[in-house]
């Protein structure tokens, strides 16, 4: 497997600093084009064997994978912790997630099957084949680094890719914790190759990679702002790109609606990880008969959800990813207070460690109405009816994931059709992912979809092939 290690001599190194203290928290590879250059020689080099083992050798291998990264648990806590300033709590649900996402790849190894078409020919028999497409550029965000950085590898070497794993400069240790996994559970060398880079030289080291002629598709987790860039730059050589950007979920709560589960939810999807998830519940929006009763709710709700040091697990919410983050949050709440909403929880907080936000009466002339939060900051927005809340949840640029609440599920489904979004749920929280799901977003939340059969589709070319059985007829 090839890696660029730590203990390589000559090799340049950048720091990592953990956000609540400032210490370092890993000291990592400061990759070069030309080692970004040569992961994807090593992952086109392994390229052959891996594409021809057959599906249950490789389901094997992924599986002794998934093993090795539980394995890893300490390590992965303790990464996660000092470079992100996660809690333990969401660095072990990540890699139980990121678990079942192997396992589940490793199970869709026999199900990359194809078709026999009836032709019109006599004597032809045409068939549709799906077959691995050569080497993937996977590019992982840090906010869950270890579902993410699964995600980014697992579909596409069970379709028999191999993969270069670019990893986020926020948690390169974390990424690089999956590589080893991968390398211990005896994948052949280059099958996972993994990049890491400092963050001055991340656009030339992303370029590099996209413009490199063994790299053939690309998948990016991240903000809207850079997959737009990295689109632009793989449509210039035609390579697809997975994509999945930024949101700015709706929950709707109808009139109808159990407000306890509701509130619930909302919590749930709000503040989970700070609110640092790309499904994140950042905007309710409440019909008037109930929005009184549903503030009341979950004002109490958010008040009880504490924020503390991460390292001492002792409340719900921890850090954010950085200042910048916190000084992000600070103004949307101020632009939002000095155009008329209320604040019904808040505080200033303390660096990183941004306590929990309820703005009530956001509207659509606010910038909390419209940009991307991605932290402990939500808005309540009061809709007139049924019809006037579906108008606001798609009054938005994003459309990843949408909740709505109502006992009449009938009447839940008829609007989670009209929502327009990649993902919907009736009575749940916008904030779910399961490894067997078609998870992915429309609009400025990407294309494509991550997950299950789906993704075999995102991972494989589709070809005809065709044998003739009998002696051929022509005009010529």
């Amino acid at each position: 497997m090839a890696t660029l290690t730590e203990d390589k001599p000559g090799t340049a190194t950048f720091e990592r600093r953990n956000p609540v203290t400032g210490e370092v928290a890993s000291t990592m590879p400061a990759a070069t084009v030309a080692d970004a250059n040569a992961a994807c020689e090593a992952a086109a080099a392994a390229f052959p064997a891996w594409s021809a083992m057959g599906p249950n050798a490789r389901r094997a291998l992924l599986n002794k994978a998934a093993v090795a990264l539980e394995a890893r648990v300490g390590d992965f806590v303790e990464a996660m912790m000092g470079e992100i300033g996660a809690t333990e709590g969401w660095a072990r649900f990540n890699l139980m997630l990121a678990t079942g996402m192997l396992r589940e790849a490793a199970a869709l190894t026999t199900q990359i099957g194809g078709e026999v078409i009836p032709s019109d020919k006599p004597g032809c028999i045409a068939m549709a084949l799906r077959e691995p497409v050569g080497v993937m550029l996977g590019i992982a965000p840090w906010n869950a680094p270890i579902i993410l950085g699964v995600r980014a590898v697992a579909v596409p070497l069970a379709c028999g890719n191999t993969v270069v794993l670019k990893a986020s400069e926020q948690c390169p240790r974390t990424h690089a914790l999956i590589a080893e996994a991968f390398a211990e559970a005896g994948l052949p060398e280059g099958a996972v190759s993994i990049v890491t880079n400092a963050p001055q030289d991340a656009a030339e080291i992303v370029g590099a990679l996209i413009d490199n002629p063994h790299v053939r598709r690309i998948n990016f987790t991240g903000s809207t702002h850079v997959g737009r860039i990295i689109a632009v730059r793989a449509a210039q050589h035609l390579k697809p790109v997975l994509l999945e950007l930024g949101g700015k979920a709706p929950l709707i709560v109808l009139e109808d609606a159990d407000l306890d589960e509701a509130v619930k939810a909302a919590a749930f999807g709000a503040f989970m990880n700070q609110g640092q998830i790309c499904m994140s519940t950042e905007r309710i929006i409440v019909v008037d008969a109930v929005a009184d009763a549903f503030a009341a709710k979950f004002k109490a709700k958010a008040a009880s959800m504490a924020v503390g040091d991460p390292r001492e697990g002792k409340t719900p919410l921890g850090a954010v990813v950085d200042i910048k983050t916190s000084d992000t949050l600070r103004m949307l709440v101020a632009d939002a207070l000095a155009k008329g909403a209320d604040q019904l929880v808040g505080g200033e907080g303390d660096g990183v460690l941004m306590p929990a936000h309820v703005i009530d009466k956001v509207t659509p002339d606010m910038k909390l109405f419209r940009d991307e939060s991605f932290g402990p900051v939500v808005g309540i927005i009061r809709a007139r009816d049924e019809a006037h809340a579906v108008e606001l949840a798609n009054d938005t640029e994003y459309g990843l994931s949408a909740s709505v609440f109502t006992r009449d599920t009938a009447r839940g489904l008829r609007i989670a059709k009209q929502i327009k979004s990649g993902i919907c749920h009736v009575n749940g929280p916008t904030v779910h992912d399961e490894p067997q799901m078609p998870f992915g977003g429309t609009k400025a939340s990407g294309y494509g979809r991550f997950g299950g059969k789906a993704g075999i589709d995102s991972f494989t070319e589709l070809r005809w092939v065709t044998i003739e059985t009998q002696p051929g007829h022509f005009p010529i």
